[in-house]
């Protein structure tokens, strides 16, 4: 019988560790891949409803690149459920008081509206610098 459909298991799951630099990207075009990883939906073992994806760390949050004037009309809204507690923030000032919640907010969006994305997004560390605490993992660099 041929086509036969292995699910994964949670003793079967290796992870690695992806690193992303971010000077100069895009903030869409790299958040659907660092989404994919987080999902591990570049592995043959993709199941759906496990969490068998890899660990991303990603560096140079400041640089990332929006196109056009999103800077000044891209806007983020927060509210503290009290009346008139409504905050927006614009993709600029975003990235001045917190750059890695840029990557953040845009990989979150990208991810699953369930439990899963909860365990997936704790998986991805964004630094605004070059600096990173995870040498010791020697995470690989992603190319594609």
């Amino acid at each position: 019988m041929s086509g036969k459909t292995t699910l994964l298991k949670e003793e079967g799951i290796k992870r690695d560790w992806w690193f992303f630099d971010l000077e100069g990207k895009t903030l869409g075009r790299v958040a659907t891949q660092i989404a994919n990883i987080l999902r591990g939906k570049h592995k043959p073992t993709y199941t759906p409803s496990m969490d068998g994806g890899d660990y991303v760390v990603a560096v140079n949050a400041t640089k990332l690149k929006l196109t056009g004037n999103k800077w000044e009309d891209k806007n983020y809204f927060d509210h503290s459920l009290f009346p008139g507690g409504l905050r927006k923030m614009t993709a600029e000032e975003l990235r001045d008081r917190h750059p890695e919640q840029l990557l953040v907010k845009a990989v979150k969006g990208m991810l699953p509206k369930n439990t899963l994305s909860h365990r997936l997004i704790t998986k991805l560390k964004v630094y605004g610098g070059a600096e990173h605490p995870h040498v010791a993992q020697n995470p690989k660099t992603w190319t594609k």
